[in-house]
């Protein structure tokens, strides 16, 4: 949804009646993941993609629906829907679509004040992490909790020990930045038993852009920074050496930073999460080990060091004279990167990020170079 906002906006300004709708959830195979959301104006006007074009005409039309009739709507579209067959949704999957008018979510405490659009929106323009928690299914379809670290939440689901149990869970949605559906009883309690009516929440998160540290300012730093940028990283470009550390050799960079890595790392380490990434491309002991054991003693997803394997058994010698033990060595990927054959920057670049993803994702049947044996480049 995040995309939709300036369309929104607009819309808004000028007074037209939108129905937005959100995937919730996914079975099997789908071409949009959780949060993938389209909006809809009366006059059949459209922004955003909620199935890469597969049902979009489908949806459009339930969400007319929705704004004539002003019901909230919680449909599916799956193989075995005729309907759906014959608008192209073949991939096997089925994709849930909660559909509503969007009334800019004016239901806040104080009338006066901001609307929880408003509030939603400052927070995504500002990078601020911030979930959205709204009711899909059971009692008080529609209402919505907003939760920022920190912050009181805004708005209510209509039970306070709901509020309190989803605005929890929310911030643990947001940590890992996941957005999906989730089931509570009567209490607030997680939902384990079918015979006991649930409420279906649908928590969806704006997570803050992650982070991307690359140590060493060298020729293959530059093509990283430019293909981590295409996947929505903030990067920042970090070397002790003032004169390759350049703006004018990293313009894509979000910062260059001239420091020695440990230094960088302990100022900013402790904010790096799972979803945050340190690639050490110097494959030079005095930098890189340095470099490595600070990442260590961060909660950062993905550690990755470039070099040969000859070159990473010496770092791992040194490594562990510095003090790592093997659930340390075992976090760092190296040589860094899938083993694709790929040998320029760009490739090489293209490589590392797919690992990244890899990593993120939790594929496992893909083959790293730190899993091979021999030179890494036939």
């Amino acid at each position: 949804m995040r995309e939709l906002f300036d369309e929104l906006d607009r819309w808004r300004r000028e007074g037209t009646p939108v129905a937005i709708a959100r995937v919730v959830d996914i079975e099997g195979s789908g071409p949009r993941d959780p949060g993938a959301a389209m909006a809809v104006t009366a006059a059949g006007d459209v922004a955003g993609s909620v199935s890469g074009g597969c049902v979009e005409g489908a949806v459009v039309g339930e969400a007319l629906l929705v704004l004539e009739t002003g019901e909230r709507r919680l449909v599916e579209f799956g193989y075995s829907d005729d309907e759906a067959f014959a608008v192209g949704l073949t991939c096997g999957g089925t994709v849930h679509l909660f559909i509503e008018a969007l009334d800019w979510w004016a239901a806040v405490p104080d009338a006066a004040g901001p609307t929880l659009y408003d509030v939603l929106r400052n927070a995504v323009a500002e990078d601020r992490p911030v979930a959205v928690a709204t009711v899909i299914d059971g009692m008080h379809v529609g209402a919505k909790l907003l939760v920022e670290p920190g912050r009181d939440p805004v708005g209510t689901l209509g039970e306070a020990e709901l509020d309190r149990v989803v605005a929890r869970d929310a911030l643990g949605e947001l940590a890992a930045g996941t957005t999906g559906v989730r089931r509570y009883g009567p209490c607030g309690e997680a939902a384990v038993d079918p015979d006991v009516e649930a409420v279906g929440v649908f928590i969806e998160s704006f997570a803050t852009k992650p982070r991307l540290l690359v140590f060493g300012a060298v020729d293959f730093t530059a093509a990283l920074v430019r293909v981590a940028k295409v996947l929505g990283y903030v990067v920042t470009v970090c070397d002790a050496r003032e004169v390759f550390a350049t703006r004018r050799r990293f313009p894509d960079a979000d910062e260059v930073v001239v420091d020695w890595p440990h230094r960088l790392l302990e100022r900013v380490g402790p904010d790096l999460g799972p979803r945050d990434v340190v690639c050490v491309l110097t494959h030079d002991h005095k930098f890189d080990v340095p470099a490595l054991v600070g990442a260590l003693a961060t909660a950062a997803g993905y550690i990755g060091a470039m070099g040969s394997r000859r070159t990473h058994d010496e770092r791992v010698a040194r490594l562990r004279d510095a003090g790592v033990d093997d659930a340390g060595l075992a976090r760092i990927h190296a040589p860094i990167g899938l083993d694709i054959g790929g040998r320029t920057p760009e490739e090489t670049a293209v490589s590392i990020c797919a690992e990244i993803i890899a990593v993120r994702t939790g594929r496992t049947d893909v083959r790293p170079l730190r899993a091979g044996a021999g030179p890494i480049h036939a």
